[in-house]
């Protein structure tokens, strides 16, 4: 009893008969590449878009992008390519104070449906 699965013992088995000793070292459990990844030219070219138009955000990039290009890029690739490369814009935040009471004071119940 090895203490492993037999499954494991039959795989490095076969791998030893097939490619002797060396085939027996250790591999990478991840795959070579991604089946769904964008590719690196794409990115570069929605990259040069964005730059090019600094005022459309990501969804109006995206689908800038996919109407020029023939190229579906989604609002969250578009997204997350852009903020791996710093490009996204802090949203412009409204500051409203709250007040210490209401101004229209209800005077039944439900009045404020």
């Amino acid at each position: 009893m090895l203490g492993i699965p037999s499954s494991s013992y039959y795989d490095w088995y076969a791998r030893w008969v097939e490619d002797g000793v060396d085939a027996l070292a250790d591999r990478s459990p991840r795959p070579g590449s991604v089946w769904n990844r964008i590719p690196d030219n794409t990115r570069q070219a929605f990259v040069e878009l964005a730059v090019d138009h600094e005022n459309l955000t990501a969804r109006d990039l995206a689908v800038k992008y996919t109407d020029e290009k023939r190229y579906f890029l989604s609002e969250s690739s578009a997204y997350r390519i852009l903020k791996a490369k710093d490009l996204t814009a802090a949203p412009a935040h409204v500051v409203i104070r709250a007040a210490d009471e209401f101004r229209d004071k209800t005077t039944r119940p439900n009045e404020l449906w």
